[in-house]
């Protein structure tokens, strides 16, 4: 399905304008995998997960400026973001590195402006650091480039690279749901941190969303599992319900808390479940 550019600016009005911006689109060439997987397709996803993580909290405004059905041309990205007053600007990227084959080259790195910016350092730092962490990906530090998108906003700024499409390994990552969501989150909280955004209250409630990852009929099992866990700096016990021996690594009083766990725990290669 063909998706253009959100032209409403009316749409979730706040205080914080955010710009995530996918970069390049289908049919760029030369940006995909070897095995043909096209970078926009991370991009984009990672786009509207984070999107749809961010209009969780008051205040945040959130404006796209790519297209599913053209290269939008970088002059147009920044100048719609500098035209909507946006207070922070994120373009998405996976690497990639040497003539389209596969190499060694693997990590995440994130870029600011050449120019002088500390709100961009700040971004970039904070946002870089939950990536690393999230993903557990080699650190290739914060550089700073000429990039367009970053010379020619307004607004804090950075690029993000989150794998390279040139390692076998993080290719399968950047192929994956699992870790599209992963790192949607790690920059999605990196920009709530960045603005100390507020998640949006309806009500007060008692419930507690746990994260699950196993569920057995044979409790050695689960105990296997638990110190697997844990000894990958997870904590979790097992619980008895339903005749079913239940792994949890989390029980959380807000529902996005839960969310990153198990994003976290999916990049590691689990299987997770939520519920209350």
């Amino acid at each position: 399905m063909i998706r253009t550019m959100d032209l409403n600016l009316e749409k979730e009005v706040g205080e914080m304008k955010i710009v995530l911006d996918a970069g390049h689109g289908y049919s760029t060439p030369g940006k995909r995998t070897p095995d043909g997987m096209r970078e926009y397709e991370f991009n984009r996803e990672v786009a509207e997960c984070a999107r749809q993580e961010l209009l969780r909290y008051q205040d945040a405004e959130v404006l796209f400026t790519h297209a599913d059905d053209r290269d939008v041309h970088l002059k147009e990205r920044t100048g719609r973001a500098n035209t909507w007053g946006a207070q922070a600007f994120v373009s998405i990227h996976a690497n990639a590195f040497g003539n389209g084959g596969w190499n060694t080259a693997q990590g995440i790195e994130t870029f600011c402006p050449v120019a002088t910016s500390p709100d961009s350092n700040r971004l970039a730092t904070i946002v870089h650091r939950g990536l690393i962490q999230a993903t557990a990906r080699k650190d290739r530090g914060i550089k700073s480039a000429d990039f367009h998108v970053l010379r020619e906003t307004n607004m804090a700024s950075i690029l993000c690279e989150c794998g390279f499409m040139t390692n076998r390994e993080e290719a399968q990552l950047l192929k994956s749901t699992s870790y599209r969501q992963t790192c949607a989150l790690a920059i999605a909280e990196g920009v709530v941190e960045y603005f100390n955004l507020t998640l949006k209250t309806i009500g007060v409630s008692t419930r507690l969303y746990k994260v699950q990852v196993g569920a057995f009929r044979m409790k050695k099992n689960a105990d296997s599992l638990v110190a697997q866990l844990n000894k990958s700096g997870f904590p979790a016990f097992v619980f008895t319900e339903e005749e079913f021996y239940k792994v949890q690594a989390g029980a959380f009083s807000e529902e996005v808390n839960a969310k990153r766990l198990a994003a976290r725990l999916r990049s590691r290669g689990y299987s997770t479940f939520i519920c209350y």
